[in-house]
Formats: structure tokens, C-alpha cells, sequence
């Protein structure tokens, strides 16, 4: 563990540059190619993403921090006082300060990212603005095992906050397995408040993932930059190109880096052959029916949902309900006795 000031603690558990090499070479030895998304976030990556997020096209974090301004009262309610807080994938925090602002006597804040930097910024920026707040900061690829650090007081019970619909990027399987791992950290009794994109039109879904300034594109780019930087790897990056398609039939958006011509690549000496127009698959999103996340989230009970008006996007309060867990919970209503708002 790390101590990056004396109101802020860092543990440190960042992949090492020779994990990033090893999953960018098992990805592009799928059929088709794949990258994890999960490679997006280095500094540079983490940066652009929060400019995607200011977006027009982009509607989930602007309709998402709506959602929360609108019923910030009820949803502090549900959480509950003395909390310990954890947000997975955390950034710059920008949520989480709205609910701050209203929780009652929160215990501890746990930012959990995988970029250790930009971790460290918005952790000593939070601890600033909320000094009686203790933070402690875990540098983690949070879809692996890690440990959550035990505050100095005891809360009354661990919430989960896991914004920004990032769950849709998990396929269903791995999505369950997930939020199992979530209701381990969240412990009994615990919660999670989780963002939720969900079904609309095709067009509004492809244009939020390809804007018209670029920025998704320089975005999806930037993790070739990275392999080239972190893996030893050799891309041309202008010999790739980014695309964004709707897959109806998965109900996913999906983010490729197309080759432009044929071409080889190699990365820490294992080499690969692209074809022309062919494309590696970066990013899932998948989009969920209102009533539909209860599928999946099995050792969960949804006690509560809030939207907009028009149903974009949701913010979905869950208790840990392990009587609900295993195979029982796949038939049974999705989203039954939740409460949509």
C-alpha cells in the first residue's frame, strides 16, 4: 500500500505492461480478432473518455447524472447512512460527489480504477473537498479478484456505486459471474447502485459510440498507441480506422479498429496477418430492457429503478438477496417487485 498524502491511501495493484502484451495477444488470437476494452484506459485513454462523456451524441452520462439530480433524496434514502461507498471504474468521480453531497455520515469513499494517475488526481481532489471523508484508493483491474480496504470506523453496511452502464460491455455469462463478484465485496446486506443503458433507437445508440467530431475515434485509436507504447508492439494506427455498428440480434453496439489494407502486426514478437476491411472487435455494449437486469443480476434483489422521461437510461438500486442466487433466479419475473420510477 501506498500513502499518496496523509488523508488519502493508495493500494496499488496495476497490471504490468507484460499482462497488457499477454491479453492483446490472446484477443488477436480469437476468431475474430478481439481487443479487452479494458486496455482503453490508460492516462490518455481516461482523458478522452471524459471528453466523450461531454458529448452531444453521448446521452448516457449526461441523461445518468439527470436521473440522479432528480431523485438524489430517494436514492441517499436507499443507500442508507454510514455508509463505506465503492465505486468500480471511478475516473474523475464526477457522481460520486453528487451522492456525497447528500448521503448521511458516509464512513469511506473506495475509488477503484485501473489507471493509477488519474486514480491518484481525483482521490486527493475528492479528499480535499471532503475532508472528514476517508479515502483509500485501490489501482486494480476491479473485473479480477482485489480486496477492499477496511475503514478506520465500521460502517453500517458496504454500497457498491458502479455508474455509467459499463456492465453492459460484459456478455451475459460473464456479466452474472460479475455481479456475483460484486455482491462477494458488497457482503450481506449490502447494496449497489448500478447504471443501466437501455434499448432505444438504433441511430441514437451507433451515434453516441461515433461522434461527429471524433473523439470515440481517437478514443478506440488510442489503445494501439498504447500497445505501441506498453507492449512492444508496432502498429501503423493510420492504417486502422474506427467503426461503430448496432447488432440487433445481440442487442450490443459494437466498436471495431478495421485494418485498412492487409497488413502484419507484431506484438512482443508474435506476429499477426490482417486482411483489408477486416475488423477487431474493442468493445461490447450491450442495451437492457427495463424490467430485463434481474436476469442476470441473481444474488441480487432490485429494490428500486428511477429514469428519465423518456426512458434512456436507468440507475437501479440492488440488495444483496443470496436467497435469490443459483439457478432458481432465472426463471423467475426479471425485475420482480422493483419499483419504477
Amino acid at each position: 500500500m501506498t500513502s499518496v498524502s496523509k488523508s488519502v491511501e493508495l493500494v496499488d495493484l496495476e497490471p504490468a505492461p507484460a499482462d497488457i502484451a499477454a491479453e492483446a495477444i490472446a484477443g488477436l488470437r480469437n476468431v475474430p480478432k478481439t481487443l479487452p476494452c479494458k486496455l482503453f484506459y490508460d492516462k490518455r485513454g481516461s482523458e478522452l473518455f471524459e471528453a466523450i462523456c461531454d458529448l452531444p451524441e453521448y446521452y448516457p452520462t449526461r441523461t445518468e447524472i439527470g436521473i440522479l439530480h432528480e431523485y438524489l433524496d430517494e436514492i441517499a434514502a436507499a443507500i442508507g447512512p454510514r455508509v463505506q461507498l465503492v465505486e468500480l471504474g471511478s475516473g474523475s468521480s464526477t457522481k460520486t460527489e453528487v451522492l456525497l453531497d447528500v448521503m448521511d455520515d458516509p464512513i469511506a469513499y473506495a475509488p477503484i480504477d485501473i489507471s493509477r494517475e488519474h486514480l491518484r488526481e481525483s482521490a486527493e481532489r475528492l479528499s480535499r473537498a471532503y475532508p472528514e471523508l476517508q479515502v483509500q484508493a485501490v489501482c486494480a483491474d476491479y473485473t479480477e479478484p482485489f480486496e477492499v480496504p477496511q475503514p478506520d470506523r465500521r460502517p453500517d453496511r458496504r454500497v457498491v456505486f458502479f455508474p455509467g452502464s459499463t456492465v453492459g460491455n460484459f456478455h451475459a455469462a460473464d456479466a452474472r459471474r460479475f455481479l456475483d463478484r460484486i455482491a462477494d465485496i458488497a457482503g450481506p446486506g449490502g447494496g449497489l447502485l448500478i447504471g443501466v443503458d437501455l434499448y432505444k433507437d438504433p441511430g441514437t445508440l451507433v451515434a453516441a459510440y461515433d461522434d461527429a467530431q471524433g473523439v470515440t475515434a481517437e478514443f478506440n485509436l488510442n489503445l494501439l498507441h498504447r500497445l505501441n507504447r506498453e507492449a512492444n508492439a508496432d502498429f501503423d494506427v493510420d492504417r486502422f480506422e474506427h467503426r461503430s455498428v448496432w447488432n440487433e440480434q445481440l442487442g450490443r453496439v459494437e466498436m471495431h479498429l478495421v485494418s485498412r489494407i492487409a497488413q502484419r502486426v507484431t506484438i512482443e514478437g508474435h506476429e499477426f496477418a490482417f486482411e483489408a476491411n477486416e475488423a477487431v472487435r474493442t468493445e461490447c455494449a450491450y442495451k437492457y430492457r427495463i424490467d430485463q437486469f434481474g436476469e442476470v443480476a441473481l444474488r441480487f434483489r432490485v429494490e428500486k429503478v428511477w429514469t428519465d422521461a423518456e426512458r434512456r437510461f436507468s440507475v437501479q438500486y440492488l440488495v444483496v438477496d443470496d436467497d435469490r442466487g443459483g439457478g432458481e433466479g432465472r426463471d423467475a419475473e426479471p425485475g420482480a417487485g422493483a419499483k419504477i420510477v
